[in-house]
């Protein structure tokens, strides 16, 4: 015991010793990030799945070595939050939910608006009305959306009756919350409107006024068949384009310009080759675009019914004018997710199934880096920087 005793009093001398040589770390000190962010920066979703309660949203520079390069900062998301991001105000928005005795009791809803600098909370909106409770949708960036020049936020509730919950945010409030039967995704569409995808392969699409009320409404009649060959969820949104993959491999167009949706063309992302290959779309986050116009899709083969959420092999781009394909870019470890940064030098950022990520060069393909060692976080979805 004696022996015991005096090594761990040597071990805490030395730690003391240690801590000694180390400055002092003045309080109240509080860094900024420069606003707007870098284009090789990116938000990234660690949705906890070991910790829920306690999701957050990581700051990102992809061009780091280690931790204390890339890792500029963090903010909480409570619940399988969901995320979007201001292009003309230094605002964030994460919609989420706590209870008051951490994973029990009464639970309070609430959109938290985050600045952008220094990644603190500035103002919430309660969200107490029960029949508009946000929906827990895991990978889906699609269930909140941004509209009329960034004036209203629209969030996609179930409860079980299905809604979008209208918020106005210069008044800071809640103005309304528009039914939604068998229908989910908010699309922005023409000067203050949304569309959603419905259960029997069709699509609505309503237009507010500036009190956030409907004033228009119109509908796709159903146009796919969800059984034999539905529509991810998940599009790209190229300009005013809505570029929705199907789970074979094909694309419909869906143009978003107007007060309603309207359909475009329908092509296929495969050639007689990659038929015979049995090529897919897959993953839980499959299409982006970069600041070209670009589309991106990620794609495994060997693709079956049922492997619509099979993590990627390859990433291929498209030129959406000529639907053709311009390139297919190998993925060192399969992905279940990705984004693109923007810019003159895109960068394609996946989450990989070992929940690491991978820095690819847009342009040439070619692997730049990969941000490992999450530890117990869960870095699912990824969101560039705007």
């Amino acid at each position: 015991m004696l022996k015991q005793f005096l090594r761990f009093m040597l071990l805490l001398g030395m730690t003391q010793s240690a801590l000694a040589d180390l400055p002092i770390d003045k309080p109240g000190r509080i860094e900024t990030l420069p606003v707007p962010y870098p284009n090789d920066w990116v938000i990234v979703h660690d949705v906890a799945f070991d910790h829920m309660s306690v999701g957050r949203f990581m700051v990102l520079d992809i061009n780091g070595g280690d931790i204390k390069d890339f890792f500029k900062g963090s903010f909480n998301g409570g619940f399988i939050a969901a995320f979007t991001q201001a292009l003309k105000k230094p605002e964030m928005y994460v919609l989420e939910h706590y209870y008051d005795r951490g994973t029990r009791g009464n639970r309070t809803d609430v959109l938290t608006i985050y600045d952008r600098a220094t990644l603190e909370p500035v103002d919430e909106i309660i969200l107490d009305d029960p029949k508009l409770k946000r929906a827990e949708i895991l990978v889906s960036k699609f269930v909140i959306s941004l509209i009329d020049d960034e004036r209203f936020l629209l969030f996609y509730s179930f409860t079980p009756g299905t809604f979008v919950t209208v918020i106005d945010l210069e008044k800071r409030e809640v103005v309304n919350g528009v039914p939604l039967p068998t229908c989910a995704g908010i699309y922005p569409t023409g000067k203050r409107g949304f569309s959603s995808l419905c259960g029997n392969g069709s699509m609505v699409s309503f237009q507010l006024d500036e009190d956030g009320q409907v004033t228009e409404q119109g509908k796709i009649e159903p146009f796919f068949d969800v059984d034999r060959d539905a529509l991810f969820e998940r599009p790209a949104i190229i300009g005013d384009t809505g570029y929705f993959p199907s789970f074979s491999g094909a694309v419909q167009e869906i143009d978003l310009s107007g007060a309603a949706a309207s359909l475009g063309e329908q092509w296929s992302l495969l050639n007689d080759e990659d038929r015979e290959q049995n090529w897919r779309p897959g993953g839980a986050w499959l299409a982006a675009t970069d600041s070209t116009g670009r589309l991106y899709v990620m794609m495994h083969e060997n693709g079956e019914e049922g492997s619509h959420d099979y993590p990627g092999s390859e990433i291929w781009v498209f030129d959406p004018d000529s639907k053709t394909r311009v390139q297919r870019i190998p993925l060192t470890l399969p992905a279940i997710a990705f984004d693109i940064t923007m810019g003159d030098a895109p960068k394609i950022v996946t989450t990989n199934i070992e929940m690491s990520l991978e820095v690819y060069d847009a342009r040439s393909g070619e692997h730049l880096n990969t941000i490992a060692d999450f530890y117990h976080n869960w870095p699912l979805l990824v969101y560039a920087s705007q």
